[in-house]
C-alpha cells in the first residue's frame, strides 16, 4: 500500500478531472479525512469530506507509479521532503 496526501477543491471541475484520471487504473483506492474514508472514486464520496486542506490518498498497490505519475499535480509533497 502507498500513501500519499492530494489537494482537491470544492469547484467541481478539480474533482471531476481527479476521479476520471483514478478511474482509468485497476487500483482500489480511499481517500481519509479525518475519521471519514471515501471511495477515491466516487465524485459523491468526496464532496461529502472536508477539502479545505490536503487529504490522503491509500493506494492498495505497491506498483502504482503510474498513478502517481498521472497525478503529480495533486499530490502534495511532505514539509520534510527538501529538493
Amino acid at each position: 500500500m502507498k500513501s500519499v496526501n492530494v489537494r482537491l477543491t470544492m469547484m467541481t471541475n478539480h474533482v471531476k478531472d481527479f476521479v476520471a484520471i483514478v478511474n482509468r487504473y485497476p487500483y482500489d483506492m480511499d481517500l481519509r479525512s479525518g475519521r471519514y474514508v471515501v471511495d477515491a472514486k466516487s465524485i459523491l464520496g468526496i464532496f461529502s469530506i472536508d477539502l479545505s486542506r490536503p487529504v490522503q490518498m491509500d493506494i492498495y498497490s505497491d506498483d502504482c507509479d503510474d498513478l502517481l505519475d498521472a497525478l503529480a499535480g495533486y499530490i502534495v509533497k511532505d514539509e520534510t521532503d527538501k529538493d
